[in-house]
């Protein structure tokens, strides 16, 4: 009896693990939906995309077949994807030998890590980093080496970096523009990672989702656009935050056929395959015309400024983005210095979730002042999360 109790009682989850606990992503959804409170937290439109892209996958799904798709993705959406590089980077990509389309951006990640890690390979995550790489960069059992940019600009610390390559160095993971400080790196920063990658040997993976919300006259530099980089660089992006259609989980990876090898033999044995209509619809809307991305931009950058003055209006100390879509302030202008107390309390307090940016850091002793809100969302939503905060430092 005490041995089969035991075996009940015996932690499950892998070691390696076990340190990452819930996402706080649901932890601050759980205690919004729980409090009633106005959802700045979690990054997903409380919006959908336009309807053109709903009755394109309605259709899609009438005229079938509705069966397992080709592995790396329909033909259609392959063929957009490789249109739109060749549209907004002057790239050609091949559609059929470089493009994989995964389950979302995450697994995009996760089948590339996967497929380029051995075990004891090291890895060079940027802090703050999102935070599904350490968990996948665990799960390659890699050995993840971390080196942080410091608010408020997060400049690139190119000795540091220089300093945590070494002859284990596999890959570095770059996001751009970064969540969640929505820092936007400049062609000679991501030159310089290229070069380093070179120099080692090493492989540079690209989170690109938020290309196409850099704001105040920036660019966003697709990383296969620098010399050097078809070698050694994976860009991965997804049509959720573009189209705002986050629920969709379309993303995909764009890489040189040795590295889309390495990427499509993992992903065939965690999805195998997304779902034919809906890549069919994205396929549809990857060829909108500019003036969709024009539009697009123009909201998110009117979401920001609102978002950015309304909270200095409230003392708060606020660093605005340069590109995604989400705004940090310093809650020590607000008298606090414990961003998860501070997130925890908000809900139940004043009635809106935000999320604790020290949980994107290692050592979370590093961005526990910071604090990051969301501006993915409707005007009326902005307000009211406004007014609530409002009425509680008030």
């Amino acid at each position: 009896m005490t041995k089969a109790r035991n075996q009940r009682d015996r932690e499950v989850v892998v070691k390696a693990l076990r340190p990452f606990g819930t996402s706080i992503f649901t932890e601050m959804t759980v205690l919004a939906n729980r409090h009633g409170a106005v959802n700045l937290s979690q990054g997903f439109p409380d919006f959908d995309g336009p309807v053109e892209i709903r009755r394109g996958a309605a259709a899609a799904i009438v005229e079938g077949p509705n069966q397992y798709a080709p592995s790396h993705g329909v033909p259609e959406i392959r063929q957009a994807i490789a249109r739109k590089m060749k549209r907004f980077y002057g790239l050609e990509v091949d559609p059929d030998q470089e493009i994989t389309v995964t389950s979302g951006a995450t697994e995009a990640m996760c089948a590339t890590l996967l497929g380029i890690l051995e075990t004891g390979d090291e890895i060079i995550l940027l802090e703050p980093w999102y935070d599904a790489y350490p968990p996948v960069a665990t799960m390659a059992r890699a050995r993840i080496r971390y080196v942080s940019m410091k608010p408020p600009d997060f400049v690139l610390p190119r000795e540091e970096l220089s300093r945590a390559f070494g002859p284990r160095t596999k890959a570095v993971v770059v996001n751009n523009p970064q969540n969640p400080c929505g820092k936007v790196y400049t062609r000679e920063e991501l030159e310089f990672l290229i070069s380093l990658c070179l120099e080692h040997n090493a492989f540079l993976i690209a989170d690109e989702v938020y290309e196409h919300m850099v704001y105040d006259g920036r660019s966003h530099v697709s990383i296969l656009t620098l010399p050097g980089s078809r070698d050694c660089a994976v860009s991965i992006s997804s049509t959720a935050k573009t189209f705002s259609m986050t629920g969709w989980k379309i993303g995909y990876a764009v890489a040189s056929p040795k590295l889309s090898r390495a990427v499509r033999m993992t992903h065939q044995f965690i999805t195998f395959c997304g779902q034919s209509p809906l890549q069919k619809a994205m396929a549809l809307a990857m060829d909108f015309p500019d003036r969709y991305y024009e539009e697009l931009l123009a909201d998110y950058t009117r979401r920001r400024d609102f978002l950015c003055e309304a909270l200095e209006d409230l003392g708060c100390r606020v660093f605005a983005p340069q590109g995604a879509y989400y705004v940090l302030i310093d809650i020590r202008s607000l008298g606090w210095d414990d961003d998860a107390a501070f997130c925890r309390m908000l809900p139940e307090k004043a009635g809106v979730a935000a999320i604790p940016c020290s949980y994107f850091w290692k050592d979370r002793s590093q961005g526990r002042e910071l604090v990051r809100f969301c501006f993915c969302k409707k005007d009326e939503t902005l307000e009211e999360g406004i007014r609530r905060l409002r009425r509680w430092r008030s």
